[in-house]
C-alpha cells in the first residue's frame, strides 16, 4: 500500500464521492443520510454524468412500484434471469447482490431523497419470450418528468443530452407508436416541456440526483479533476485533485468512491481492454478511464466480459457541445420494416432489430483469412422506409442530407456507390422481400423478440412490427462506423458486495469503492438489460456509502444462504 500522505490537509470530509453521475451522486447523499459529511467532485463543467446522457431506465426486479400494479415479479426471478443468461462469465453472487439491493435503494432514493420513478408500461425484458425468468413488464422503470427551475442556479449546470428526446416520457413515445412512429408523437407536449425545461429520460432522473444533493448541502465541485488516491500505508484516506490552476489534498475519513464512469474516449483502452476498435462515442471528453489510472497504483484487479460493438453515424455538420462530430446511435432505426444491414458481399449477417444478437456479428473474425467479414456495412432501405419512418434524427418531412450516405434508382447503382458485391444484395434483397411479406425472417429470426418491436419496430405495420420488404426506389445505403455502447464497458474495477475495489490479492482495498460504469460487470456477464446500469450506479453507490459509514448491508448473505450458494 502507498504511503503518500502530504503535509497538511486543504478539506476534510467523511466520504468524497469522485464523478456526479448516479453512482457519485447517490453515495454522497447515501453518506449524508447515514450522518456522515460528503463531497462531490466533477471533472468536466457540468454535474450529471453519462446518467444524464441515458434514456434514464432503471432496471429493478422485485420492486415495489410494479408490486402494486399486480405484476408477479421476485428477487429469485431476477436473479434467474442474469444468471441463466451470463453464459457462465459472471459471478452469481454479483448477480444476486445487485438483485437483492436494487430494489431496496430504489425505496430508499424514493423516501429519503424525492427520487419519483414510474413502471415502463408495456417494456418488457430483452428476453421476455426467450428466457423463462423475464416479464412482460414491471422491471424497467423511469423517472416522472423533473422540473429543471428546482435546481436554482445549477439548472444550467447540469447536464442535458443532444442525443436524447428529453422531452418525453418513455410512456409518451411508446403509446404513440414508439420510434418508428415519431411523427405521431405529441409534439405540442414536448414543445412545452422542453419551453418549461420539464426533463425526463437520463437528464431527468440526474436531476432528481442532484436536486437531493443539492437540498443536503453537498458541495459539488465542478472543474475539478482528480489527480491521485492519498493512502498513509494502510488505507486510502483522501485525495489530490486539480481545482483552479492548484493542487488540493481532501481528506476522507470513511472512504472515497470512484464512480467516474468508463473509458470510451480512450482509443487505446477501447482496443486493450475492451478489443473494440476506432470507436465514435456520444460521451464527453471525460470519460477517459480515470478509474484505472486512480486505483491501477494501488493494486486494484481489473475484471472483463464479453461485449459488444454498436452502430453509428454521424450527419455532416452536426456537432456535440465540444465540438466534435455528434455521434447517433442506429439501434431504433435497424429494425424497423422495409430496412436490412448487409456486408461487402451484399449478405445479411444477423438479427437487425435484436441488438444483442446482431452486434456480436461485427466483430467476428474469419480467421481463415483474418478479415472482420460483416464490417464495414452498410444499413440498405427504400422509400417506404424513408417515407413512414425516421432515420434517427433525419425525419421523413426532411431533405435527405447532402453528401449522407448514397441514394440511387436501383439496387445495382446503389451496390456500384457503395462497393457492395451487386449480385449478392440482389440476392439478399429478394430472399428477404419473399419472407417480409409474410412477417418471417427463417434465417435470422428478426421480429420474434417483443421487445424489438417495442425498440425499434413499427406495431402498426402488419403482420411484422420489424419486417417489410425493399420495393419502391429509390434506395438508400448508409455506412455504419463502429460506435460504443454509451459508456457501458467491458471492463471495470473488481468489487466486493459492499462495493469495496478488491486488489489482485483477493482482498478488498480500505478505503476504497467503485460505483456505476467503473465497476466491472460480473453481475451480467456476457449479457446486457438496459436498464442495468443505472440501477448499477443507484445501487453500488448506496452500498459503499453504507459500508463506508459503518452501517454495511447483510442481505447478500442472507440471501445467499437461503439459495444456498
Amino acid at each position: 500500500m502507498l504511503n503518500n500522505l502530504p503535509e497538511k490537509w486543504d478539506h476534510e470530509f467523511d466520504v468524497v464521492a469522485i464523478g456526479s453521475g448516479g453512482g457519485g451522486l447517490c453515495a454522497a447523499i447515501t453518506a449524508h443520510e447515514y450522518g456522515s459529511s460528503a463531497l462531490v467532485v466533477e471533472k468536466s463543467g457540468q454535474v450529471g454524468g453519462v446518467t444524464a446522457l441515458s434514456m434514464g431506465e432503471v432496471w429493478v426486479a422485485g420492486n415495489h412500484l410494479a408490486e402494486a400494479d399486480g405484476v408477479a415479479d421476485s428477487v429469485d426471478a431476477g436473479y434467474g434471469y442474469l444468471s441463466t443468461l451470463a453464459m457462465g462469465y459472471g459471478s452469481e453472487l454479483a448477480a444476486l447482490n445487485l438483485v437483492v439491493h436494487a430494489r431496496h435503494a430504489l425505496k430508499f432514493f424514493e423516501d429519503k431523497a424525492g427520487l419519483r420513478m414510474e413502471v415502463i408500461k408495456g417494456c418488457p425484458d430483452y428476453y421476455y419470450q426467450h428466457n423463462d425468468h423475464a416479464v412482460a413488464e414491471g422491471r424497467m422503470l423511469e423517472c416522472a418528468p423533473f422540473k429543471g427551475a428546482e435546481l436554482g442556479e445549477w439548472q444550467h449546470k447540469t447536464r442535458l443530452s443532444p442525443q436524447m428526446p428529453y422531452g418525453m416520457t418513455h410512456h409518451d413515445m411508446f403509446t404513440a407508436g414508439g420510434a418508428a412512429n415519431m411523427m405521431k408523437w405529441d409534439f405540442a407536449k414536448m414543445g412545452e416541456r422542453l419551453t418549461n425545461d420539464e426533463r425526463c429520460l437520463g437528464p431527468g432522473l440526474a436531476a432528481y440526483f442532484v436536486k437531493s444533493a443539492l437540498d443536503r448541502g453537498i458541495p459539488l465541485w465542478t472543474e475539478t479533476s482528480a489527480e491521485e488516491l492519498i493512502c498513509d500505508g494502510e488505507r486510502v484516506v483522501g485525495l489530490r485533485v486539480r481545482r483552479d490552476g492548484r493542487d488540493l489534498f481532501i481528506k476522507a475519513n470513511k472512504g472515497v468512491v470512484v464512480a467516474v464512469g468508463a473509458y470510451e474516449r480512450r482509443q487505446d483502452y477501447n482496443k486493450n481492454l475492451g478489443q473494440q476498435l476506432e470507436l465514435g462515442s456520444m460521451l464527453f471528453s471525460g470519460i477517459d478511464g480515470s478509474n484505472f489510472r486512480l486505483a491501477g497504483p494501488l493494486g486494484a484487479r481489473i475484471a472483463k466480459v464479453p461485449d459488444i460493438t454498436s452502430l453509428g453515424f454521424t450527419v455532416p455538420g452536426e456537432e456535440d457541445e465540444e465540438g466534435y462530430p455528434l455521434w447517433r446511435t442506429a439501434l431504433s432505426a435497424l429494425g424497423q420494416p422495409h430496412t436490412m444491414v448487409v456486408n461487402r458481399k451484399g449478405l445479411r449477417f444477423g438479427n437487425e432489430a435484436f441488438y444483442r444478437s446482431f452486434y456480436y456479428m461485427i466483430d467476428l473474425i474469419d480467421g481463415s483469412n483474418q478479415t472482420h467479414p460483416n464490417f464495414p456495412c452498410w444499413v440498405i432501405m427504400d422509400s417506404q422506409a424513408r417515407e413512414k419512418y425516421p432515420f434517427v434524427s433525419i425525419t421523413p418531412d426532411q431533405d435527405w442530407p447532402e453528401g449522407f450516405g448514397a441514394v440511387a434508382d436501383t439496387l445495382d447503382e446503389l451496390a456500384a456507390l457503395i462497393g457492395v458485391d451487386a449480385g449478392g444484395l440482389a440476392a439478399t434483397v429478394a430472399r428477404f422481400n419473399t419472407y417480409a411479406e409474410k412477417g418471417e425472417d427463417p434465417d435470422f429470426g428478426r421480429g420474434t423478440h417483443p421487445w424489438s418491436e417495442w425498440m425499434c419496430g413499427d406495431p402498426f405495420h402488419k403482420p411484422n412490427a420489424n419486417l417489410g420488404p425493399l420495393l419502391k426506389a429509390p434506395f438508400y445505403a448508409v455506412e455504419m462506423k463502429r460506435m460504443g455502447g454509451t459508456g457501458i464497458p467491458s471492463s471495470g474495477l473488481l468489487t466486493d458486495q459492499h462495493s469495496r475495489v478488491v486488489g489482485w490479492d483477493d482482498k478488498p482495498i480500505d478505503g476504497l469503492y467503485a460505483a456505476g460504469n467503473s465497476v466491472a460487470r460480473l453481475e451480467t456477464g456476457a449479457v446486457m438489460q438496459s436498464g442495468i446500469s443505472n440501477a448499477r450506479g443507484m445501487t453500488y453507490g448506496w452500498l459503499a456509502a453504507r459500508h463506508a459509514c459503518g452501517e454495511p448491508s447483510t442481505l447478500l448473505e442472507q440471501e445467499a444462504a437461503r439459495l444456498a450458494l
